[in-house]
């Protein structure tokens, strides 16, 4: 029934579609069941549309927000191991600290996520051009990606809370080719977990590959590197990368390499082993159906006793060290967010996916539908 339920409401809003870490010390948890709920609030106004912020709660206390500028979670509060609440995801506390154009903390990333080398590929016959925004190749969807937009907020439920954004990314948007109407859904549950379920229809051939952009410092205090955290990615291979972070089309064993993540090891033992640091795809061991959610990743810190486990649909995870992150941009707190306080997890297809025909294809077709979960639980241990 709460399938059917959730089928309804997805299919009302794709006829309307077709139609049309930064915080700090939030106080003491008191460890109390509070009632679980959407509210939602105005945020600024950007392109001369109203942004809007809604803000998630669960039976626990633990809430996210989410903006409609770029479909961001700007916060995830959570009490730690010792009952002090803090966001574990970078994020500001106004639509001002987006608007000057971070890189993409939080965000919804598409048409394409990670790279497209020269900007450039091919469906049959027919070439495309992309801008090229990181050197020269393309980056998270271009100069104005899914990022930077102003998306459609509908509430679905407020028992388990889940919101819904849609966008309409039209027919040569960014260089992209297709009308391409996108669904992403968020839902906080009871037990910490964020969902995060992508949907997309095109009237033309088109590359999407759909992803989130958070980064995480399990602390909740970017005065602290993740160098410390624990990671385990269950990824046997990865794909090397040239100097420009563009995939060679191999993929290689992880198994004597500082790409290792088999095993739970701290970030920053081979950090400096690894030139410019993590930036890399991580090519997922699939088991039995691979549109089923499975484990992908687990996170630790035993300073906060916080875990996060991550499940997805998708073959690929990147794991990005934060490398870029110089101290420009500061929480709204004043902190500065340097080099290697946090860290994604972006759950995705290959990068260069388009013009690497080894890979598996991100080329969505008219009267397909593109569907990808991705699963963020946070849990804690060590009370």
């Amino acid at each position: 029934m709460k399938q059917m339920i959730r089928s309804a409401a997805l299919l009302l809003v794709f006829a309307g579609v077709l139609a049309g870490c930064g915080g700090g010390e939030a106080g003491k948890n008191e460890q109390k069941t509070v009632q679980a709920g959407i509210t939602k609030a105005p945020w600024g106004e950007t392109d001369g549309k109203q942004v809007e912020l809604y803000t998630l709660t669960n039976k626990k206390g633990v809430e996210v927000k989410i903006s409609t500028y770029g479909g961001t979670v700007t916060s995830w509060v959570s009490p730690d191991k010792n009952g002090k609440n803090s966001s574990i995801v970078l994020g500001f506390d106004s639509l001002s600290g987006y608007l000057a154009k971070p890189p993409y903390f939080g965000a919804i990333i598409g048409r394409y996520g990670n790279r497209i080398a020269n900007g450039a590929f091919k469906i049959g016959a027919d070439s495309y051009k992309l801008a090229t925004n990181d050197g020269k190749n393309h980056l998270h969807g271009g100069n104005k990606g899914f990022d930077k937009v102003v998306w459609n907020g509908t509430v679905v439920s407020d028992s388990t809370p889940a919101l819904i954004l849609t966008y309409v990314s039209k027919d040569g948007e960014e260089g992209y080719p297709g009308n391409l109407k996108v669904i992403v859904q968020y839902t906080l549950t009871d037990d910490n977990e964020l969902k995060i379920d992508y949907s997309a229809e095109t009237d033309k051939p088109t590359p999407v590959n759909l992803t989130n952009h958070s980064y995480f410092n399990l602390t909740g205090d970017v005065a602290n590197t993740i160098e410390n955290h624990g990671l385990q990615i269950d990824a046997a291979g990865y794909t090397p990368v040239d100097a420009t972070l563009i995939p060679t089309g191999e993929i290689k064993p992880v198994a004597g390499t500082p790409f290792d993540f088999t095993a739970k090891k701290k970030i920053g033992l081979q950090l400096n082993d690894v030139p410019g640091g993590y930036d890399h795809n991580f090519v997922l061991n699939k088991k039995g159906d691979s549109t089923q959610l499975q484990l992908a990743a687990i996170l630790s810190d035993s300073t906060s006793g916080r875990t996060l486990e991550v499940y997805t649909t998708e073959p690929g995870l990147q794991f990005y060290s934060g490398n870029f992150l110089d101290g420009t941009f500061k929480t709204s707190a004043g902190t500065p967010i340097n080099k290697h306080t946090a860290l994604c997890l972006e759950t995705q297809h290959f990068p260069d996916s388009p013009n690497k025909i080894e890979f598996p294809s991100t080329i969505l077709k008219p009267g397909q539908k593109y569907h990808t979960v991705t699963t963020y639980k946070l849990t804690l241990s060590g009370k």
